[in-house]
């Protein structure tokens, strides 16, 4: 098993264990890299009356692969603290037909500065747009926030 297959499960196992929710909506991570990723969570488990996406379950989904992202730089930078949401917001375009995929990216550049800012003041902020369906059926935007463990 490669570095990245073990991170995607302990993010993962992380995931399920502190987030009950997620076990309900079967999230999964399908590919975790330092600079993206992409998760997913199945039609079957989070439909509503119309068959379609769950408004809530998509946007667990996109809320849960930014923070999966964030986490794994954490670890690669050696960055011991708390992560949590500070702000976000969705917007819905049109109804998702199939498996809930979100996938979000982040360049080299906000990397540094994620880990840079922790290192100097203790606490950073990554901002994020997850892209939820393969047709952008909707665009969260979210922004994190790692706060230093204090020792």
């Amino acid at each position: 098993m490669s570095d990245t297959s073990e991170a995607r499960l302990r993010i993962l196992n992380k995931i399920r264990e502190t987030i009950p929710l997620s076990n309900a909506m079967q999230f999964s991570i399908s590919l975790l890299e330092a600079d993206s990723i992409v998760v997913r969570a199945p039609l079957s488990e989070n439909f509503n009356l119309h068959g379609t996406g769950f408004a809530g379950s998509i946007y667990s989904t996109g809320i849960l692969a930014g923070w999966a992202l964030c986490y794994y730089n954490m670890e690669l930078f050696e960055m011991s603290g708390d992560l949590v949401v500070g702000k976000a917001e969705i917007m819905y375009k049109s109804p998702v037909t199939d498996d809930i995929v979100c996938s979000a990216s982040v360049n080299s550049e906000e990397r540094q500065a994620f880990h840079q800012n922790f290192k100097d003041k203790g606490k950073s902020t990554m901002r994020l747009t997850i892209k939820i369906g393969e047709s952008e059926n909707a665009i969260l935007k979210a922004r994190y926030f790692a706060i230093a463990s204090k020792s």
